[in-house]
């Protein structure tokens, strides 16, 4: 979609909020800095959220970048030194950010925005669910024309021989294990919560163990396929979408089993600049915004209103459309057994 379109259907569904500060010029102090992760995405954000923005309202954004750890927004707050006024985070941080109270609850009332139309409600007391994006395995088309199909072809090294990708960590790895070794969506993080259920997922990565190329990055198993240097990954399908895209890769995506994780826009406690927070994300989580991000990224949107405004095209790619053979990450269940799992895991890699 053309820049002018994006604004012109940013600025029609908050019309009124645009409204109320378009009719006051825009004092020279009128700013805020937004922080999210960088890159290609950022760019994307640019142009679709933070330029219509600025257009409409006046207020200079000031872009700022961060890796997704909480350590700078929790000192910011605690020294109330707080110069970021919104950031994209991931749920899992918004949750601990909450229960920290380093993050503003979110008013919806001040918002404009109904709170029944997100995903995501579990933690959008203070976040504003941005997206949804999702761990997939993929794998080159023109090398693998007929598959894998699913998750267990992953770890079936007769099938499709050759190296996999895995990220250097326990989260999607053993949900993966456990779902190749027989274990239904529904249940994987009820077998994981039992030290049988452990033993288990380690025993199924045994089979392939000498066979993972561990990725640190998110760019790395986009990378790692297109050298050849493995025939199939876990890679992110916002990721894959961009390779597809804007790179003319021919790789393809496998939803069975996919792990969803979801994203939001929080307001660090302590921003002088809360109303210009408030503005901001309205215009951040409006459907038509969620709809022409989604279009650009593939990352499926927060707000269910924007699924009928998305690109049809674009629709097969976005993990909204796969709810019912996709895995959403427990975020609750990492938080309470995630660093024994990441012990157990280290362990086992060094042996």
């Amino acid at each position: 979609m053309r820049t002018s379109q994006m604004i012109a259907n940013c600025l029609a569904v908050v019309g009124l909020t645009v409204g109320m500060f378009a009719a006051t010029p825009a004092l020279s102090d009128d700013q805020l800095t937004v922080t999210a992760g960088g890159g290609s995405f950022q760019q994307i954000l640019r142009k679709v959220i933070f330029e219509p923005f600025s257009k409409a309202s006046g207020i200079k954004i000031t872009e700022a970048e961060y890796d997704y750890s909480l350590g700078k927004i929790r000192a910011m707050v605690e020294t109330k030194t707080v110069s970021w006024d919104v950031v994209y985070a991931g749920d899992s941080g918004t949750r601990q950010m909450c229960a920290e109270g380093l993050i503003e609850t979110i008013d919806w009332k001040k918002l404009g925005i109904d709170r029944s139309k997100f995903e995501g409600t579990e933690y959008s007391d203070c976040g504003v669910p941005a997206g949804i994006a999702a761990s997939v395995v993929t794998y080159d088309r023109d090398k693998l024309p007929n598959g894998p199909k699913a998750i267990d072809d992953f770890f079936n090294l007769n099938k499709f021989p050759g190296k996999r990708g895995l990220p250097k960590t326990p989260q999607v790895t053993l949900e993966w294990a456990l779902i190749a070794d027989g274990v239904p969506i529904k249940d994987v993080y009820k077998v994981l919560n039992t030290p049988e259920g452990v033993d288990r997922a380690f025993k199924k990565l045994d089979t392939i163990k000498k066979d993972i190329v561990w990725w640190t990055s998110g760019a790395q198993p986009i990378q790692l396929l297109a050298d050849g240097q493995v025939v199939m990954t876990d890679a992110w399908n916002t990721r894959i979408y961009d390779a597809v895209k804007n790179s003319g890769k021919h790789f393809g995506m496998v939803w069975e089993g996919a792990v969803t994780n979801g994203n939001a826009w929080v307001i660090p406690k302590g921003t002088p600049r809360l109303d210009n927070a408030y503005k901001f994300i309205a215009l951040a989580g409006a459907s038509q915004t969620q709809a022409d991000l989604a279009s650009y990224t593939s990352q499926g949107p927060g707000n269910s209103d924007a699924l009928a405004l998305i690109d049809p095209a674009v629709r097969p790619n976005i993990p909204n459309d796969h709810a019912g053979s996709t895995l959403p990450s427990d975020l609750s269940f990492w938080s309470e057994r995630g660093d024994e799992l990441r012990q157990r895991f280290n362990s086992w890699l060094a042996k």
